[in-house]
């Protein structure tokens, strides 16, 4: 990617506590904030985990691996202890080389670790928050919200909430949570959505149809029937029983219909889930699925679908969808309702028979649905990437000019007033 000039930089140390590539969800956002960021002309450093894919033009730092637990990949762990454990020394490691100007911190679990050091060099920590820490853990069966453990957790989440200088949000719900239930205030909060490429991410084209017939064929899709797509996590909060247990209710009446579902982990699980359902021929998983060819798989789809269960995390997989001008169908959530407004098509949260009444609602009806596809492409044009990383970079001059080291009075005015405009503006 060309370097683009911009009058300041930063040289960023961003820590992500997962085995970051994964190809899904906040990998895509880490991701492309740190690219971006880049070719604005900072240095960015991703600090992780000892497993997950290298991407070419990404600074990553890794953590030595675990003899006992070489296959880790996502969710809640006890393991994950020494994971942090090992993940903290090599931060310090990283930040007494690079001495950065901002630690941006993805998830609670990242703040967490990144404080001290933050402390230490005098510089701001900047949260980038992707949903509630507790809810997060009850949603992974990994915290029962009715335990012992629960309200230390919840303590403990308050208070990273408060101690982090800034936080980056991805919606506006988000926000309001962290005002409403976490006690933060709303001045140090910046909602920054995710972000797509509209390029990369785009409405298949008829040059495209040999490549997609070939790539139907290669999966075994027959080429006369609807396919219903869904790229993410496979896993219970993520809603992929539900999304089987609805597919089986559409074909009950709609034979010409496919269901492609992409992602991992467990896809053994979830086509034995499949099986049982009685869904054989009629619906292919494809396991994961690398982020650079998500577009050409995408490609395939005439609905998309987004079973996400989460009322806190956010759903950046709605933006390719919308980029791809794919009509969607979502549980009905504060999240989905600000990316998609009006043109989503949307169903109560949990109920598999709504998900299967709203998808069935755009198979009998396909210039519609293709209607609202190009619609939802023409309102996804705001969120492009370059102008999210816009956003980034102010939330950085705020958080280093309001930070006690570095105060300077008369540009973080200037500065926040900016803000303040252009959060009204976005989304």
């Amino acid at each position: 990617m060309n370097k683009i000039h911009r009058p300041r930089s930063y040289k960023v140390l961003m820590v992500a506590p997962t085995s970051f590539f994964g190809d899904y969800g906040c990998h895509v956002r880490i991701l492309e904030e740190a690219r971006i960021l880049e070719a604005l002309g900072n240095q960015v450093t991703i600090v992780t985990y000892f497993k997950g894919r290298d991407v070419p033009g990404v600074r990553i730092e890794r953590t030595r691996p675990v003899p006992w637990r070489p296959h880790y990949d996502v969710g809640s762990s006890r393991h994950k202890l020494v994971f942090d454990l090992l993940l903290a020394a090599r931060l310090f490691r990283v930040a007494l080389r690079d001495r950065p100007d901002v630690i941006h911190a993805h998830t609670h679990e990242g703040a967490f670790l990144a404080l001290p050091m933050a402390k230490l060099w005098r510089v701001p920590l900047v949260l980038d928050f992707q949903g509630s820490m507790s809810s997060e853990m009850v949603d992974h069966r990994f915290l029962n919200p009715h335990g012992p453990f629960y309200r230390p957790v919840r303590w403990l989440e308050t208070w990273l909430d408060n101690i982090a200088d800034v936080i980056i949000t991805s919606s506006y719900h988000a926000e309001d949570l962290l005002v409403q239930q976490f006690g933060c205030r709303p001045e140090k909060i910046f909602p920054i959505p995710d972000g797509v490429n509209p390029e990369l991410f785009h409405p298949r084209t008829s040059d495209e149809a040999p490549a997609v017939a070939q790539l139907k064929a290669q999966l075994g899709i027959p080429p006369d029937r609807q396919v219903v797509v869904y790229l993410g996590l496979l896993a219970e909060y993520q809603g992929t029983n539900l999304l089987l247990q609805a597919a089986a209710q559409v074909l009950q009446s709609r034979r010409d219909v496919h269901f492609l579902v992409m992602g991992y982990p467990g896809e053994q699980v979830y086509r034995r889930q499949a099986g049982d359902l009685g869904l054989n021929g009629h619906v292919t998983f494809t396991g994961r699925i690398p982020y650079e060819y998500a577009p050409q798989y995408l490609a395939l789809g005439d609905i998309a679908v987004a079973p996400k269960l989460s009322a806190t995390e956010g759903s950046g997989k709605l933006l390719n969808y919308m980029a791809m001008g794919l009509p969607i169908v979502a549980f009905d959530t504060p999240v989905s309702r600000e990316y998609l407004s009006h043109l989503g098509v949307y169903a109560p949260p949990s109920d598999a028979a709504g998900l299967a009444k709203s998808i069935s609602m755009l198979v009998d009806d396909p210039a519609q649905a293709r209607k609202i596809g190009l619609e939802l492409r023409e309102q996804v044009m705001g969120y492009s990437w370059p102008g999210i990383a816009q956003r980034i970079l102010d939330v950085y001059d705020y958080s280093v000019l309001s930070h006690p080291a570095r105060n300077s009075k008369p540009r973080l005015k200037s500065i926040e007033r900016g803000l303040r405009t252009e959060r009204i503006k976005i989304l």
